[in-house]
C-alpha cells in the first residue's frame, strides 16, 4: 500500500514497538505491575513500549506534538500531534491474554488524520487515513451491512475506574443485551473499534474512555464506512470519552438504546 509518509512513520513505530511488546508479553511474569489512579493496572511494559513508539515518531516528525498515556503531553500547542496508547488492553497483557494493541493516531486540531492499531501477537495491522480508506494488513476493509439491531453482535467495556458508574453501565448492558443478538467484552476499545470496521462486530459503546483509547480506532472505523459519535450523537467523543460506534445502518438505533439507559440520565445530587 502507498500510505502517506506520516502514516508510514506510525506503522514503523507500531511494528518496532510491537516487537518489544511481544518479547515482554512472553516474559510478563518478570514485569513490575502497579496500580495507577482509580485502580487501573500499569506495568513497566507500557513505559518501555511507549518509549519505543515515541522514539520513531519524534525521529520522523520532531515538530509534531504528542499526547501519550504514560508520558503525558509534549509540544502542546502544535498544529499536528500524535495520540498514543502503548498497550490498549493492559489487563489482558499482564494476565497472558493475547488481546491487546498498540494505538497511534495523528490529529490536526480536532480532526483525525490517520490511525494505526497493531496487535503484535496476531500480527493484525489496522490502518485508516482520512479520505483514503481503512485497511487490515493492506487489505481494504468495510463495515458490515446488517440493518437489524436484533441481529447485531456488539462490543462494550465495563469501567475499570469510577466504579460508581457500574449500575448505570449494567442498565445499558441489560437494555442492549435484550435488543441485540449478543454482546462481547474483550478488554480493548481500540480493537473493538477495529473489529467493527472489519465487520466482526456490528457496533460498540463505552463510557469514560481516554482520547488515546479511541482516536486511532475511530479513524479506522470512520474510513471503513462506520459512524462514531458521543452519547449525544455529536462529534465530541475524544473529549467526553463516551463512544457509540457502529455500521451506518444501525448506529442510530444503537445510539437510541444507549440514550434510553441510565448512562444518559442525570445523576442525583
Amino acid at each position: 500500500m502507498n500510505y502517506s509518509p506520516h502514516t508510514n512513520v506510525a506503522i514503523r513505530a507500531a511494528r518496532q514497538a510491537g516487537n518489544k511488546a511481544v518479547e515482554l508479553f512472553h516474559r510478563r511474569h518478570e514485569l513490575e505491575v502497579r496500580n495507577k489512579e482509580h485502580g487501573e493496572w500499569v506495568s513497566n511494559a507500557d513505559t518501555v513500549v511507549e518509549k519505543e513508539i515515541l522514539y520513531h515518531l519524534k525521529r520522523g516528525y520532531p515538530q509534531f506534538g504528542i499526547v501519550a498515556e504514560e508520558s503525558g503531553r509534549q509540544g502542546v500547542g502544535t498544529e499536528r500531534y500524535w495520540i498514543v496508547d502503548p498497550i490498549d488492553g493492559t489487563d489482558n497483557f499482564i494476565h497472558g491474554i493475547p488481546h491487546f494493541a498498540l494505538s497511534i493516531a495523528l490529529a490536526e486540531g480536532d480532526v483525525l488524520l490517520a490511525g494505526v492499531v497493531f496487535n503484535p501477537v496476531s500480527n493484525e495491522l489496522f490502518v485508516g487515513e482520512r479520505g483514503r480508506g481503512a485497511f487490515l494488513n493492506d487489505r481494504r476493509i468495510r463495515t458490515g451491512q446488517n440493518r437489524l439491531l436484533s441481529k447485531a453482535l456488539l462490543a462494550t467495556g465495563f469501567p475499570a475506574k469510577h466504579k460508581e458508574r457500574l449500575p448505570a453501565y449494567l442498565d445499558s448492558f441489560r437494555i442492549l443485551c435484550e435488543a441485540s443478538h449478543g454482546i462481547r467484552r474483550q478488554g480493548s476499545a481500540a480493537l473493538d473499534l477495529c473489529f467493527t470496521a472489519d465487520n466482526r462486530y456490528d457496533g460498540f459503546w463505552e463510557q469514560g474512555l481516554a482520547a488515546w483509547d479511541v482516536a486511532a480506532g475511530a479513524m479506522i472505523l470512520l474510513e471503513a464506512g462506520g459512524f462514531v459519535t458521543d452519547f449525544a450523537g455529536e462529534n465530541d467523543y475524544l473529549r467526553s470519552g463516551n463512544v457509540v460506534a457502529a455500521n451506518a445502518a444501525i448506529h442510530a438505533r444503537l445510539l437510541e438504546k444507549v440514550q434510553s439507559s441510565a448512562l444518559c440520565r442525570p445523576t442525583s445530587a
